[in-house]
């Protein structure tokens, strides 16, 4: 491999891990997010020029930092406004860049990350823009990437970036910390996206493939972020407890040719028990420190995760969970994983008691699980020809083509 080569793949493998911390720390001087993942990428550009004829520095993180530093001290020369900026400075075309750094050491790098997730997660944008913005600034993935992960066009997400940006800009959202009831609005904001992104590599909603581990792996990894930075917030442990137990399941869910493995029917050896280790570690923080929604879906995660074989399974625990759950989050989806775990510990016809009401919520009209459940509770009750209308009508909701196979599969077995 030539040297070039070696030194792109470098500038690739080290934008991804310190991209997030490079953005941060310029947004901080700069207090545009867009400006500021501008300047970060000048600074790649500028690593992609310079290491394959110089050498890959020594701190190659540190080198970003540096020059998308120096980038922003010549931006805000340019527009005049250094003054504003940094009042203690003096303002003067040959102001020394490390005055200009003495002063980004002020505050720890971590405050300017929990800044950095906390303002690309603002409530101001809608839930698939606060996506693709954490993505692309805080696990460095291309809009490319992004766009197959969710397999939507490129421009699709280019435009949700920017209109993004836009929308941070014309709120004037500040680049900061926000405390009170804000904090604990954007937190929940936060912990959504972090979820939304893990559940799109779950169980990916549509295509070819049933899963899209990386997706999985980039929630993982900044719910982690955020648990380090934030060790005192329960909800943040009981995300990241969820996370770890459901990923511990991934290398079961899949059978040898991609085709989806259901949870009672997974070789549970093939669960990786380090994941679950850690996320019942995880839990029992949260419950420590109190918990919410997230800390009890990890519970009922923790409840599959401990039991050796499917038939061990604690379903009655789980229903009782999914009834706190629906008391304090009330929601269609809680209520049908509800009925789901009633009909487990009293039978499928306890279970279409719980899910039939179900048939009446608009929000459940396009959603191919209602009917994929309830195909379930009528076959476990013979009710053979009903199953397969409803396995059929799932299979023509869905857009995973993984998943209408299984479906259709389960419709021809209706006999």
């Amino acid at each position: 491999m030539s040297t070039g080569t070696d030194a792109k793949s470098a500038v690739e493998a080290v934008w991804r891990i310190e991209a997030a911390r490079v953005i941060a720390g310029v947004a901080r001087l700069v207090g545009d997010v867009g400006l500021a993942e501008e300047l970060a990428q000048d600074a790649l550009v500028a690593a992609l020029e310079q290491w394959p004829s110089e050498g890959v520095p020594r701190n190659p993180g540190a080198w970003l930092t540096t020059t998308a530093k120096r980038r922003a001290i010549d931006t805000i020369r340019r527009r005049q406004v250094l003054q504003r900026h940094l009042p203690a400075l003096a303002v003067d075309e040959h102001t020394d860049a490390s005055e200009f750094d003495a002063v980004l050491e002020q505050d720890p790098i971590e405050d300017d990350l929990l800044r950095l997730i906390f303002t690309a997660c603002h409530p101001v944008l809608k839930p698939e823009a606060r996506v693709a913005l954490t993505l692309r600034m805080l696990g460095g993935l291309s809009t490319d990437e992004i766009a197959r992960a969710f397999l939507v066009p490129d421009a699709t997400v280019g435009q949700r970036i920017s209109r993004a940006k836009k929308s941070l800009a014309d709120a004037k959202v500040p680049f900061e910390l926000p405390t009170g009831p804000a904090r604990a609005e954007r937190l929940s904001s936060v912990l959504e996206v972090i979820y939304l992104i893990f559940n799109e590599g779950y169980s990916a909603t549509a295509g070819d493939d049933w899963m899209r581990p990386a997706l999985c792996e980039e929630a993982m990894r900044l719910g982690r972020i955020l648990a380090g930075l934030m060790p005192a917030e329960a909800e943040v442990h009981g995300l990241i407890a969820l996370l770890e137990i459901q990923a511990s399941r991934s290398a079961a869910r899949c059978g040898p040719d991609g085709e989806p493995v259901m949870l009672l029917e997974q070789d549970r050896r093939r669960w990786d028990r380090l994941l679950v280790g850690r996320g019942l570690a995880a839990l029992a923080r949260a419950e420590e420190l109190g918990g919410g929604t997230y800390t009890l879906q990890a519970a009922i995660a923790a409840c599959h995760a401990r039991a050796r074989t499917a038939e061990e399974t604690d379903w009655a625990r789980i229903a009782e969970l999914y009834a706190r759950l629906a008391a304090l989050a009330p929601s269609p989806i809680v209520e049908l994983n509800r009925a789901v775990a009633v009909s487990m510990a009293d039978g499928p016809e306890a279970g279409l008691a719980v899910l039939d009401p179900l048939l009446e919520e608009p929000s459940l009209r396009g959603y191919h699980l209602l009917p994929s459940v309830r195909g379930d509770f009528l076959f476990r009750l013979g009710r053979h020809a009903e199953a397969r209308a409803e396995f059929e009508r799932a299979a023509a909701m869905t857009r995973n083509e993984r998943e209408r196979t299984l479906l259709l599969t389960r419709a021809e077995a209706c006999v």
